[in-house]
C-alpha cells in the first residue's frame, strides 16, 4: 500500500525531475464496480418480486410474537423442595446529593436511605413457573385468599396465555432482574414487607 501511495504522489507531482517514464506496470481496466446502494436496491426489488422479502417479514413477525408469547425461562430456577426464608434490605447509599425542588439538600452524598421508611410495600409478589400446574394451582389459592393485591410474576411459561385464561395481569421477570435482586433461586416464592425489610418465602408445595 505504501508503494502504491508513493506511486500516486509521484504521478501527480508537477516537478520535471519526477516526469521519468516508469514503464507499464500492468494492464488497466475501466472501473466496473456497481454502486453499493444500487446493488442493495436491486437485491431488495428482486426479493420483493419473488416473495422472499415478504417471507422474511413474516418470519420476523412470527419470531417476535413467539418471543412475547413464550419468553425464555429464567436460567437457574428450580422447584422449591425445602421451605426457606430470607430477607432483602432495600436500603441504598446515595452516590450524589439529593435535593428537593428548591435546591435544599435532603440527603447528602453517602447517606443510607431505606425507601420503606417512607413508602409501604402494600402488595405481594408471587414468583412461579408457569409450566408447572401445581404451582399455578397454588398461585390461584394464594391470590384468592390474600389480604393484599398479589402480582403474579412468571419465571417460565406463557404469561399472555395465562393472562387471557385467568383475566388478571401476569408479569414476566425479563432477564431475571427481580429474582437476582431478591436472591430467589427456587419457586414458588413470595415477597412481602416485614418491618423495614422484604421477606422472601420460597414455598414448598
Amino acid at each position: 500500500m505504501r508503494q502504491i501511495a508513493l506511486l500516486v504522489v509521484l504521478l501527480m507531482s508537477g516537478h520535471p525531475a519526477m516526469a521519468d517514464d516508469l514503464g507499464v506496470v500492468g494492464p488497466t481496466y475501466d472501473i466496473s464496480e456497481r454502486d453499493l446502494i444500487e446493488v442493495i436496491k436491486n437485491r431488495l426489488t428482486h426479493m420483493e418480486q419473488t416473495g422472499e422479502l415478504a417471507k422474511y417479514r413474516d418470519d420476523f413477525k412470527k419470531n417476535a410474537l413467539n418471543g412475547i408469547e413464550h419468553p425464555r425461562p429464567i436460567p437457574g430456577m428450580t422447584a422449591t423442595e425445602t421451605a426457606n426464608v430470607h430477607y432483602f434490605d432495600p436500603s441504598i447509599v446515595t452516590d450524589r446529593d439529593i435535593a428537593d425542588a428548591t435546591g435544599k439538600i435532603l440527603y447528602p452524598r453517602g447517606t443510607r436511605v431505606n425507601p420503606l421508611d417512607y413508602l409501604g410495600w402494600n402488595k405481594y409478589l408471587l414468583f412461579v413457573d408457569g409450566r408447572d400446574e401445581k404451582q399455578l394451582a397454588l398461585s390461584r389459592k394464594i391470590i384468592a385468599s390474600s389480604d393484599r393485591p398479589v402480582k403474579l410474576v412468571l419465571v417460565a411459561g406463557a404469561p399472555l396465555d395465562l393472562m387471557r385464561k385467568w383475566k388478571i395481569q401476569v408479569f414476566y421477570d425479563q432477564g431475571g432482574t427481580l429474582t437476582r435482586r431478591f436472591g430467589i433461586t427456587h419457586v414458588p416464592a413470595i415477597v412481602r414487607q416485614e418491618g423495614k425489610r422484604l421477606r422472601i418465602d420460597e414455598l414448598r408445595y
